[in-house]
């Protein structure tokens, strides 16, 4: 019987390659990663391990993948009628009736089915952006769905305070009083979020959208997150209706009405940012500020390719979102990834990113824009996050560089993962929860909703 040490040591041995993603992007060829108490402890050839061995032979080792931005809730209402061929406030209108009648059960059940979605992709730690609360949903339910599944989770408290009535976007049964926004927004940072090195839950504040909360909303959580210690987070500049809908509503561009705001900073990120000029990536490049990059569902609804490549020449920290599941419909970093990449060459050329810049965008990328100098990478010290990718199968059968690969052909789910040295998926397979009773559920309730909003 394993005791003491060796109970929580696990050897990762003859990886194809360990891509570490160091300060270097060292790939080490029949590597070996030694994982000890949900760190790594070392990394190299010829390791040896008093503990478990996971046999690597085959597979391509990497960082876990990070989602920077996704609406679990969403997971219940993919391919919804009416929505399906809408530009973002077309297809935001259809969308709102349904999620109105959500509740705790839906928002829980359908972040256990996004999540375990991420995780057979890789993903090891995911944002969530929360921005309704219908019939009594909290975010907790997201939380507790969370560690049930073992995901390493960044939750954000999101909220929408004008509906239609006072200009907005959003149906007057979707929206919130700021000052219950605001209270619920301390309750759970001082309920939920950990600092610390190797926390698995952080909170950040989020308010939607400059179509659906006020100016005062947004400079009160900004101060209020600047006082918790936590990250903001809201939607930028992700189509040409966000611009227009701007330029009439507070006279400016998105990026002077973050700046004048105060939501701009490395504490900062923003999604999408597909309509980002020259002026506001420099802003973004000067103060630090983060951008979540979705390119499948920017695709999906038509908003256009965002400026990725200027983005990252001018040093700003961008990673990878799958979007909510309604506007995506998938949720699979590694298409995201290979979407990036694809999205970048058809504006720029063959030659605008590389197969490995998007496998770094999806993994130290996306910790940069987090916040988290303690993933991303395989090194020692860091978490042990780690995807194990079998590259021995039919998608990458003749592949030169099993690296590439990974992006240019698959696999699309992971044969392995470990979130701070826990296995979540053991031979393609949750390992956590019961998958099937979660689709199951997941099925049933999304039947029920969609009978209730006479769609069935």
């Amino acid at each position: 019987m394993m005791k003491g040490r060796e109970m929580d040591e696990i050897l990762i041995r003859g990886a194809l390659a360990v891509v570490t993603m160091d300060g270097a992007r060292r790939e080490i060829a029949d590597g070996d990663v030694l994982v000890r108490g949900g760190v790594i402890a070392a990394v190299g050839q010829g390791l040896t391990g008093r503990g478990r061995t996971v046999e690597a032979r085959g597979c391509v080792v990497t960082p876990g993948l990070v989602n920077t931005h996704h609406h679990l809730f969403q997971t219940m209402t993919r391919a919804v009628p009416g929505g399906q061929d809408a530009l973002l406030f077309g297809w935001l209108r259809a969308l709102y009736p349904v999620w109105a009648r959500m509740g705790p059960d839906e928002i829980r059940v359908s972040a256990l089915a996004g999540m375990a979605e991420l995780v057979l992709g890789g993903c090891t730690l995911t944002a969530d952006h929360l921005y309704l609360f219908p019939n009594g949903a909290r975010l907790e339910d997201t939380i507790e769905a969370a560690r049930e599944i073992g995901i390493r989770f960044h939750p954000t408290r999101g909220a929408m305070s004008i509906g239609t009535s006072a200009g907005g976007l959003p149906p007057d049964a979707l929206v919130e009083t700021e000052p219950a926004i605001l209270d619920d927004m301390i309750r759970v940072v001082d309920a939920f979020h950990e600092a610390g090195p190797g926390a698995m839950v952080r909170v950040g504040l989020a308010p939607c959208s400059p179509f659906s909360v006020s100016t005062g909303l947004m400079r009160d959580a900004a101060a209020l997150a600047r006082d918790k210690g936590v990250m903001l987070h809201t939607h930028l500049a992700e189509n040409d209706e966000d611009i227009r809908y701007c330029e009439a509503t507070f006279g400016c561009r998105p990026g002077r009405y973050a700046e004048d705001l105060g939501w701009i900073g490395a504490d900062v990120w923003h999604a999408h940012c597909v309509k980002l000029d020259a002026a506001e990536i420099g802003l973004f490049a000067r103060s630090g500020t983060g951008v979540a990059h979705c390119p499948c569902s920017n695709c999906r609804l038509g908003s256009g390719i965002a400026p990725v490549r200027a983005m990252r020449d001018a040093g700003i920290a961008v990673g990878l979102g799958v979007d909510g599941s309604a506007s995506n419909d998938a949720a699979s970093l590694i298409a995201e990834a290979r979407m990036a990449m694809l999205l970048q060459r058809v504006a720029r050329g063959a030659d605008a990113m590389a197969a490995r810049e998007a496998l770094e965008i999806a993994t130290r990328g996306g910790a940069r824009v987090l916040g988290r100098d303690d993933c991303g990478t395989i090194e020692p010290g860091m978490r042990a996050d780690v995807a194990v990718w079998d590259v021995s199968g039919i998608e990458a059968a003749g592949a030169w560089d099993p690296v590439a690969a990974l992006v240019l052909c698959g696999p699309p789910r992971v044969r392995h993962l470990f979130i701070e040295g826990r296995q979540v998926v053991c031979d393609g397979e949750v390992a956590t929860i019961d998958l099937p009773r979660v689709i199951e559920a997941q099925n049933r309730l999304a039947r029920r909703l969609a009978e209730r909003a006479g769609r069935a």
